[in-house]
């Protein structure tokens, strides 16, 4: 019977230890259960209040000794603790946790402690766009090849309560974003690096400091490890002069003697330039060039692990993830696709250039301080009728206009709107028959909705009302 001596080690040393958790939301809940157990002092800080939380899961944790610093000033209790669990989305530099860090507690995350005490090999990916799909091909392609997997971090199920569960002979697979990777101290064995482009500056101070939280996925691996690297992208294919491991590229714009490559259409393997055929592009079930280098990012990452025809099953069956260009439905002839996931401008801009023909575009959102002047030419070539909402609507409006002025002769119309219902029904008015409306906001989606998903899910059933 297999024993995670380091794991071991861990539950004896925070035994009887004051453990602060911060937040309630989906990461810290199961690392709440499972700290329960191991005989230490919990108490959780959140700034709802307790009217604001659930109540029966505040009642089952009291009830277990567990004690909650709640409301505004919920961080004046943060002091006299040992270890400290950082919910993804707080800055590890304010001042409440500094002091405590300075007074000598530990500042950790549940997905930090996975990577420190799990057994398994890990598979760690991060990047601008494309995380998700690519972190489920990955995923899915070693389910098929016979791997025992688990897939988490950012998408799926929070893993540290299931660490007693893993074995060295495991797969872990985890999505990692920058505010996870911010505190890493350990890479995972194999690290993939999508792309980098600017996103969640409303968060981080500056693009330099988002830059410094991607690397950290591959900064603390060994020469034995793997780091995947986007070559088309100038800032993953300058992170190879810091890797310590083996770099591996992956490439649809360039012919490399070494990595996986988009050639005449087709994907290929390339070893010393020799090239081993994977599959043709008009054979993958995702639609778009950008779902294409999806493909390559994760036959790069896992192509010592799964056969050729591992690869091949996975990405003809594919149909993808939920909110990431999902076909919705057709009504009256107009096919309707939700990409609430398109959060930043880069995103919906490769959302835009999947489709054949002009399309009815919905944009706008919570403003995270990005620079949407690119995405204006994008609209200009791919957008017949634009229909605006949130907090973006006149940076993406302004960026339109510019185009539109630099080219004189071309219109788009624009229309502003209020509510995603407003805006979804001025689009229905303005499709006919063989039209395609594509609701991807190129913004967060916090001004009016928790996430991405309640905002997709929304929209889907805004959708599915239409007759």
């Amino acid at each position: 019977m297999y024993i995670n001596e380091k794991l071991e080690v861990f539950k004896q040393k925070i035994k009887g230890k004051n453990v602060a958790v911060m937040g309630m939301g989906i990461s810290n809940t199961p690392l709440i259960r499972y700290l329960m157990d191991l005989d230490v002092n919990i108490t959780v800080f959140d700034k709802k209040s307790e009217d604001e939380l659930d109540k029966c899961l505040v009642e089952e944790y009291e009830l277990q000794g567990v004690r909650f610093s709640l409301g505004d000033n919920y961080l004046d209790n943060l002091h006299g603790f040992d270890i400290i669990f950082r919910t993804p989305g707080m800055r590890p530099d304010i001042p409440a946790l500094q002091k405590e860090i300075d007074r000598g507690a530990t500042l950790t995350s549940e997905i930090e402690m996975l990577i420190e005490l799990c057994p398994s090999r890990i598979i760690g990916v991060t990047g601008s766009d494309g995380k998700t799909t690519t972190t489920t091909l990955i995923y899915k392609m070693l389910c098929e090849a016979g791997h025992h997997c688990y897939l988490g971090g950012n998408i799926g199920t929070p893993l540290f309560a299931e660490i007693d569960q893993m074995l060295p002979e495991d797969i872990i697979v985890l999505e990692l974003s920058s505010f996870q990777l911010m505190t890493l101290k350990k890479s995972p064995n194999i690290s993939v690096v999508t792309n980098v482009s600017p996103n969640h500056l409303d968060i981080h101070k500056s693009y330099e400091e988002y830059i410094e939280a991607k690397k950290n996925v591959f900064e603390y691996q060994s020469a034995s490890d793997i780091v995947v690297l986007n070559y088309d992208n100038d800032i993953t294919r300058e992170f190879a002069d810091e890797a310590k491991g083996e770099v591996r590229f992956f490439s649809i714009r360039s012919q490399l003697d070494q990595g996986v490559i988009l050639d005449n259409d087709e994907i290929k393997i390339v070893d010393h330039g020799e090239k081993t055929s994977v599959i043709s592009t008009n054979e993958i079930l995702l639609l778009g060039m950008h779902n294409v280098e999806n493909a390559c990012t994760a036959i790069a990452a896992v192509k010592d692990l799964v056969s050729l025809d591992d690869i091949r099953h996975v990405l003809k069956t594919f149909k993808g993830v939920p909110h990431r260009n999902e076909f919705v439905r057709e009504v009256g002839g107009v096919k309707w696709y939700n990409d609430s996931i398109g959060s930043s401008p880069t995103r919906t801009i490769a959302g835009l250039a999947s489709f054949k023909n002009e399309v009815i575009l919905i944009a706008g959102g919570y403003d995270k301080h990005l620079d949407y002047t690119n995405m204006g030419k994008y609209i200009v070539d791919h957008v017949k009728v634009l229909v605006l909402l949130g907090q973006t609507k006149e940076k993406i409006k302004e960026a339109t206009m510019q185009e539109l002025k630099s080219r004189e002769l071309i219109h788009v119309p624009i229309y502003e709107c209020s509510t995603l219902e407003e805006a979804v029904f001025k689009a229905y008015e303005c499709a006919i028959p063989g039209d395609t409306v594509f609701f991807s906001p190129a913004s967060a989606s916090f001004d009016m909705f928790k996430n991405f998903e309640e905002r997709g899910n929304k929209f889907k059933e805004i959708v599915n009302n239409l007759e």
